[in-house]
């Protein structure tokens, strides 16, 4: 198995990203862990890509353009127009050729945690969850019901956030990027009663948390 030097990634990183960013970067690749625990993959991969998913983040927009440009990344219209989205495909390019990174599944996780996709692998969904639900997150709707449902039912979860994220780019006038919507489209086949099976997992939550506090200390 590749032995992966994590604490060399986490040093470099040090230095290409602010404070903020690092912070969260390092709350990621936890949760990734955590994640990984719950259904069995394998630690160090899940890691390592949670720690390298935004190592682009904070190259500077016009660069990120340069750098799709120069080495033939392929780029979405939405994408030109808000390249702050680049940095997931930046971010594989770098996880590749600065740091080495040779895993398949490691690369596509990477490029798949800022849109999503139809039918994502095990690890594509760790990271695009772990991203959302990192312990320094605290804006995103539903964010306490869906850190909790991602350690039962990861697609569920998955197909929550995308929801969740659509119907704030919506409400807020932001960019749509297409994938987006087709991994939304492709899950939303596989849990057409997901709205359902929120309320009750809400309703659920309500009432243990409603006996909790009738137990005695």
């Amino acid at each position: 198995m590749k032995d992966y030097d994590i604490k060399k990634y986490t040093k470099r990183l040090r230095k290409v990203l602010d404070d903020d960013r690092f912070e969260h970067t390092l709350g990621v690749s936890y949760t990734c862990a955590a994640l990984a625990m719950r259904y069995e993959y394998d630690l160090k991969k899940a890691q390592v890509a949670g720690l390298l998913h935004d190592c682009a983040k904070c190259i500077p927009d016009e660069k990120k353009l340069q750098l799709c440009i120069k080495h033939n990344i392929q780029m979405t219209d939405v994408e030109r127009k808000t390249p702050f989205l680049l940095h997931a495909k930046v971010g594989a390019f770098l996880a590749m050729n600065q740091y080495k990174i040779k895993d398949k599944e490691i690369i596509q996780a990477i490029i798949n945690h800022t849109t999503g996709k139809p039918n994502m692998s095990l690890l594509d969904k760790i990271v695009y969850i772990a991203d959302y639900i990192e312990p320094q997150r605290y804006k995103a709707a539903n964010l306490n019901v869906v850190r909790k449902m991602a350690f039962e039912d990861i697609n569920l979860a998955l197909f929550q956030i995308l929801k969740d994220t659509l119907k704030y780019l919506t409400e807020n006038g932001g960019d749509i990027d297409p994938m987006t919507q087709k991994a939304f489209e492709y899950y939303k086949e596989e849990f057409e009663h997901s709205s359902d099976d929120v309320i009750n997992y809400i309703k659920k939550q309500q009432e243990e948390n409603e006996l909790n506090e009738l137990l005695p200390n």
